[in-house]
């Protein structure tokens, strides 16, 4: 744990130095607007970016959560059930590109990614927070508004949800775009 105590409060959109500060070990909340991206939205953000055209939610200092949320929709309502973070290492062939051509300052889930892609997406601006695997009804509870599902026809777990969220965590710092990173020092 690193010597910071207290928790930081992270509200998108975000500047390459407000996430600079954050070190391994620091303790983060978010309140503000998060999206949701798992293997589909990955590859149809990537294959928009790769074609020039516009993406459909602004990313650029943004934070995405790797989360297939469990919904249900009453009427024309969704609620989300759980929003647990799912494994972000699965994302690492595509995740330097996917930094790199959205802006994204933070990615969240759980697991970690490898110790390259790491240094990467750090030389890129941007830092990995861990969320608790098995607490999704805790993040769910942070959630205040569901702003947009995008890309439905991906499937509810895999489409962009644009979510806001009030003290979303507690998330460590894992990775820090210093290169101390919480996977590493097993």
């Amino acid at each position: 744990m690193s010597e910071k105590e207290e928790i930081t409060t992270l509200s998108p959109p975000l500047s390459e130095e407000e996430v600079k500060e954050l070190k391994a070990g620091d303790m983060v909340k978010i309140t503000g607007t998060i999206i949701t991206a798992r293997d589909k939205a990955y590859a149809r953000i990537l294959e928009f970016s790769r074609a020039g055209k516009e993406l459909p939610a602004d990313l650029e200092g943004g934070v995405v959560y790797h989360c297939g949320p469990l919904v249900k929709k009453t009427d024309d309502e969704w609620e989300i059930i759980s929003a647990g973070p799912t494994t972000s290492a699965r994302l690492d062939d595509v995740q330097t590109e996917f930094v790199e051509n959205t802006g994204v300052r933070v990615l969240i889930g759980k697991g970690g990614m490898s110790q390259k892609v790491a240094e990467e997406v750090g030389e890129l601006g941007c830092i990995y927070l861990a969320f608790t695997g098995g607490a999704g009804a805790l993040a769910a509870d942070a959630i205040t508004s569901i702003e947009d599902l995008v890309w439905e026809d991906l499937g509810t777990a895999e489409g962009i949800w644009v979510l806001k969220v009030k003290e979303f965590g507690p998330l460590l710092v894992a990775i820090d775009m210093k290169g101390g990173n919480l996977y590493e020092k097993r």
